[in-house]
């Protein structure tokens, strides 16, 4: 998925914040530290209770935001990552359109109406981004009453998503493609050097096709494409941590 901010950044500085008296200045330190330090869950205990006037809740909501990213991408605890993303959107629920983590968890979490839904609204926010279209088609095959079919009759229309392999993945869920284009379009240069950008590629283009193959029925060819997106060609930002949830909830291996 196409990265979305979905806070501003804040420059946290003690000057701007303990200007709040809510918090004592000790205790705001500590608060600093902790962020800085990446403890979000010591934030989160420190900044129980707040007024919702406070200028820490702020901070707060980003921690509970980092610490679901975490929990997701990371560490695979899709549940908690919801719950953390809940409580942010509580804080901050003008940017539920944006969150299209919260999505990607409802799918594994086998929420699957919800993470349709999610998708959905995404969609009012994002609206040339080809990832979107296809996890709301996975989360409809998955819906109670979901079929192929029904997930194609409504399948989100993308013209303008220029990143490789977006259009060949669009056509192959929306039933006017096939993998074989997908492989293609995301095929490396005949130097016997794999650099990054082609190594990416390859890593969305097996993902998108184990997710495709998985949706249709066909494991054993979803499984072959999962553990080349997860472990052959992986990668570290977001959606290659996908890849490496799915081969991990799904008892993928990196050998055969």
């Amino acid at each position: 998925m196409r990265w979305f901010l979905l806070v501003p950044f804040f420059f946290l500085s003690a000057c701007g914040l303990a200007e709040d008296d809510v918090i004592s200045e000790e205790k705001a330190t500590e608060v600093m530290n902790a962020f800085q330090g990446q403890r979000y869950g010591k934030v989160i205990e420190l900044t129980e209770g707040l007024s919702e006037d406070s200028k820490w809740r702020r901070i707060r909501g980003i921690a509970f935001q980092r610490r679901g990213m975490d929990r997701f991408f990371e560490k695979g605890e899709v549940d908690g990552a919801i719950a953390d993303f809940d409580a942010f959107l509580e804080l901050y629920p003008e940017e539920d359109a944006h969150h299209w983590q919260r999505g990607l968890a409802y799918y594994y979490a086998e929420e699957y109406e919800k993470g349709k839904a999610q998708f959905e609204r995404h969609q009012t926010v994002n609206t040339q981004d080809v990832e979107n279209a296809a996890w709301h088609f996975l989360c409809s095959v998955r819906a109670p009453g979901g079929t192929i079919e029904k997930a194609r009759e409504e399948f989100i229309d993308i013209q303008r998503d220029s990143r490789v392999p977006m259009k060949e993945v669009h056509a192959l869920f929306a039933g006017k493609g096939t993998a074989e284009e997908v492989l293609a379009a995301s095929k490396p240069d005949d130097d016997n050097v794999l650099s990054d950008a082609e190594r990416n590629n390859l890593c969305y283009a097996h993902l998108y096709l184990g997710l495709y193959y998985e949706a249709v029925g066909d494991l054993e060819k979803s499984e072959e494409h999962i553990r080349k997106a997860a472990f052959e060609y992986s990668m570290e930002h977001p959606m290659g941590k996908v890849a490496q949830l799915h081969a991990k909830v799904r008892g993928i291996s990196p050998v055969n």
